[in-house]
């Protein structure tokens, strides 16, 4: 027979526990299922993807993150049905992940008591504990429903006090009237309903994993990765990738700007354009760039670095 512990274990996934951190997982564990990214890391071991990535990613379409990951090998980055907050917005920021499951009273007694010894209350807000500027709360509340909502206009005016960001949330929210006043509360969720999680008597959701490998959609999210939500999707890029998709995009942008002018001035036709570009068109793409480096929307460092690295 399983003791409890193991039956823990066994919910939780192949992390380390460390049962201070309450369901985290360890930073040796982390480290390892996130070796491809070789950059900064908070103390936890989550990767730290640098700031100016991810306002330079707010730029970047679904589809140009799509066709990055997709010929890296990353063909299940992308979230779609949700309900929106802040629709018209871009959600931008590295995930820190939540896991939850339908409650079993025996073993989310074992998880609260854990809790409570580190000084936990509330398993709903374990995870938002953790968010700090920049980052966006990635939760799979496994769609849950009716007294399944973990986030109400308290939780969510606690998380964007502390991340400046909105959610991701696999479950239903409360109270979205309120949370549609925090002005930048961008968020990605499947449903509403006016119930609110484990009421007295009816235990119904139970936190089995903070920064775990967690599952949204059909997309296995890892924390750190970069979340970019706009357009009704949400977009999962690998830490490791996060570059290339922002500095690809850079580029489409600029050559889609180039042959769009081109097209309007009669110099070239769609044809060449949407081929293959010569190399007369090449060339004059470059001293087009150089020509209005000190107008275009992309910066003019950012340019001269795309320049020097011509990855194109």
């Amino acid at each position: 027979m399983l003791r409890k512990k193991h039956v823990l274990f066994l919910l939780v996934g192949f992390s380390v526990f460390q049962p201070s951190k309450s369901q985290q997982i360890s930073k040796d564990e982390l480290i390892f299922l996130t070796a491809e990214w070789k950059g900064e890391r908070f103390a936890d071991g989550r990767p730290k993807v640098p700031d100016n990535l991810l306002q330079r990613m707010k730029a970047v379409s679904v589809e140009e993150a799509w066709a990055v990951m997709k010929n890296a090998g990353y063909g299940y980055q992308v979230a779609e049905g949700w309900q929106q907050i802040n629709p018209d917005s871009v959600l931008v920021g590295r995930a820190v992940t939540a896991t939850f499951m339908p409650a079993r009273p025996d073993v989310w007694k074992a998880i609260d008591d854990r809790g409570k010894k580190a000084g936990k209350r509330g398993q709903n807000t374990w995870a938002v504990d953790l968010l700090v500027k920049g980052d966006v709360y990635v939760a799979d509340q496994f769609g849950a429903h009716k007294n399944g909502p973990t986030i109400g206009d308290n939780v969510g005016n606690a998380i964007y006090a502390k991340s400046g960001n909105g959610i991701v949330y696999d479950g239903a929210l409360r109270d979205i009237e309120g949370l549609k006043e925090i002005g930048g509360f961008t968020s990605f969720y499947t449903s509403y309903d006016p119930s609110y999680h484990n009421p007295p008597g009816d235990l119904n959701t139970m936190i089995v994993g903070i920064n775990q490998p967690t599952r949204i959609r059909s997309v296995t999210v890892l924390p750190g990765d970069v979340v970019l939500g706009k357009q009704g999707v949400v977009v999962f890029v690998p830490p490791h990738l996060a570059e290339k998709v922002v500095k690809t995009s850079e580029i489409v942008r600029l050559r889609d700007m180039f042959g769009h002018q081109r097209l309007r001035e009669g110099k070239y036709t769609a044809g060449q354009i949407d081929a293959k570009w010569s190399d007369d068109i090449e060339k004059d793409f470059s001293k087009w760039l150089n020509d209005h480096i000190n107008e275009l929307p992309i910066p003019k460092e950012q340019i001269q670095e795309l320049l020097k690295e011509r990855t194109w």
